[in-house]
């Protein structure tokens, strides 16, 4: 007989732990109900446990949930990880590649760009969503769509200007609608 005792651990920034919370309980409350696990929530240390999922898969979706809220995502966006097995989440870390904090928030803000436009061309043209937080870069999206947007990420870290970036990302667009049934 198999034990379905299963237990995870997840750490997430202390200024995210509300954000999994939610409004009087009702996002960690759609997380239990979507993972079929239960979730204890230290919202002293921002440790959060996964136990006694009924279905083992869905509780590794919701540590992937629960990462990516930690990660800056809102949980409108990292909750329809539970209803598209095709969706997956990667995320960047800058810190190997920034050598100071002054270089990381030059990095961090060629991603962004002015006012976030940056950012939204990228999520038009790859269909990821992104977000930039603490020395990381999230990723939410289809593998292909990851790749590419991961791609343009590395295009931009590496010195690339804007202009070049987008247009390989609009190629990309049209190869990936193309090559989609």
């Amino acid at each position: 007989m198999l034990d379905n005792k299963m237990t995870t651990y997840v750490k997430v920034p202390m200024d995210r732990v509300a954000v999994i919370i939610g409004p009087a309980g009702n996002t960690k409350a759609l997380i239990e109900k979507k993972s079929t696990a239960s979730l204890h929530i230290d919202s002293q240390t921002g440790s959060i446990e996964i136990t006694d999922p009924t279905d083992p898969l869905l509780a590794m979706r919701a540590a992937e949930v629960i990462k990516s809220i930690g990660r800056g995502f809102s949980p409108d966006k990292v909750l329809r990880l539970f209803d598209d097995d095709m969706l997956t989440v990667e995320i960047m870390d800058l810190s190997h590649i920034a050598n100071s904090p002054k270089e990381l928030k030059r990095l961090k803000g060629r991603i962004i760009g002015k006012g976030g436009k940056s950012r939204e061309i990228f999520e038009n043209l790859t269909g990821c969503k992104i977000s930039v937080m603490g020395k990381t870069v999230s990723l939410l999206g289809h593998l292909d769509q990851i790749l590419v947007a991961r791609t343009g990420i590395e295009m931009l870290i590496n010195g690339s200007p804007h202009g070049p970036v987008f247009s390989f990302l609009e190629k990309k667009r049209r190869e990936l609608k193309e090559n989609r049934w």
